[in-house]
């Protein structure tokens, strides 16, 4: 049944060279942030290649963008394949825009064999995945999967001192062809493509990933506080230097976190110490701590392992520790439904393949709470992503797309 469609790769390959041109960088990168002027204008090519093809387009209150293929049942809920368009400030061609592209190859390969789907297919391009611009990132399917914009997120301020509100109704007024849905509209499955963004299938030249879940996040906040004095002539015995007190908790946490657990990941990407003078010890350090874990009850002892190590560092040096939780995004595990379908694809391919976790969070994660949800992984040269020189072989992100296909027809009974 269906037997012998295949993407078209030239096609798809074309696009994603199109595209990468739309905010494309000097060293071949892209920069396409969130709810920009160049964000607006690959949507806007999205959405008149969707017109070309006499495609449905459509977009919710948070921009998401939805491209719909009419299915024989006009009233079912439809099945959505997609990603993200927006990009890190220096980022790469293919995170996210390989799988919203791909999405879209699979309705063009439809519509031109032919294929009668029992519902809609849709493609969908979520909304500040990256949080590059404006955090928190995956608002787009966050906010969807909640049926609602959080209060706080319209007054949020980028760094180029553009509110969210302003550029979120530029975006939305930039597409006025796009009729409007509300948020949170029911759907009957999503699947997503990703390049991996990390070095295991390169490195066992294993060409698709099946990934079963998504580690949870948790971000921590640690501030230690103690007392500012002289640097010449304060005596170590009359020192409260918060500074020793952070050092030595990091010291004992990144021995202690992941050496004991393969799974656990521990990181720390931002230090600030004030006054931040050369000749004065500090009064007060404080430092972020990613921690990641597949187990939520893992990420709780490690959450209370990071407080009380902080805590009793501080407290030996005269110092005071406090910890304050900023995010916290639980694990998610995929649908076996939908696995199957990814896992049957690869054997009727005849392709290698491999289980996987995810370590980095995506808009699936945020699917997978309100519909059946799955992702598939093409390898990514030297696992670099979110950096200009991010590489996916082609043979690879046409294979990817072909999985893609394969996996949706079977999700939805034709195959």
């Amino acid at each position: 049944m269906n037997a012998g469609i295949r993407i078209n790769g030239e096609r798809l390959l074309g696009r994603l060279q199109q595209f990468a041109a739309i905010g494309g960088t000097a060293a071949g990168g892209v920069n396409r942030q969130a709810l920009s002027v160049e964000d607006r204008i690959a949507r806007a090519e999205l959405a008149r290649l969707a017109a070309d093809r006499g495609f449905a387009v459509f977009q919710d209150p948070m921009a998401n963008l939805f491209i719909r293929r009419e299915g024989s049942s006009a009233t079912e809920s439809p099945f959505l394949l997609g990603s993200h368009l927006d990009s890190q400030p220096m980022g790469g061609r293919y995170d996210g825009a390989l799988g919203t592209l791909a999405a879209f190859e699979v309705l063009e390969t439809f519509e031109d064999a032919g294929i009668h789907t029992p519902i809609a297919v849709e493609t969908v391009a979520w909304t500040n995945e990256e949080g590059s611009r404006f955090a928190p990132g995956v608002m787009g399917s966050m906010a969807f999967a909640s049926g609602a914009i959080p209060t706080e997120w319209p007054g949020t301020f980028s760094a180029d001192g553009a509110m969210l509100k302003d550029e979120l109704a530029a975006t939305l007024a930039a597409l006025p062809q796009a009729s409007r849905r509300p948020l949170g509209s029911p759907v009957s499955g999503y699947l997503e493509l990703h390049i991996e963004q990390g070095p295991a299938l390169e490195r066992e030249h294993i060409p698709i990933g099946i990934v079963h879940g998504i580690q949870g996040t948790r971000w921590l906040e640690v501030v230690v506080t103690g007392q500012t004095a002289h640097a010449g002539t304060t005596q170590l015995a009359f020192r409260r230097d918060p500074l020793v007190a952070a050092t030595e908790s990091l010291q004992a946490l990144y021995a202690s976190v992941m050496p004991n657990d393969e799974q656990a990941r521990l990181t720390v990407g931002r230090i600030s110490v004030e006054p931040a003078s050369i000749n004065a010890i500090p009064g007060k350090v404080a430092f972020s701590v990613d921690l990641r874990h597949p187990n939520v009850l893992e990420l709780d002892r490690l959450e209370a392992h990071v407080r009380s190590i902080c805590e009793e560092k501080a407290a030996a040096l005269g110092c005071k520790a406090s910890v304050r939780r900023t995010f916290d995004m639980p694990p998610a595990q995929f649908a076996p439904r939908l696995l199957t379908a990814v896992e049957q694809a690869v054997t009727r391919l005849g392709i290698p393949s491999k289980p996987m976790l995810s370590g980095a969070f995506h808009d699936a994660l945020f699917l997978a709470r309100v519909t059946d949800a799955a992702m598939i992984f093409v390898p990514c040269r030297d696992g670099l992503s979110h950096n200009e020189a991010e590489f996916v072989e082609p043979d690879h992100s046409v294979l990817g797309a072909q999985v893609l296909l394969e996996s949706t027809l079977g999700a939805l009974g034709l195959r």
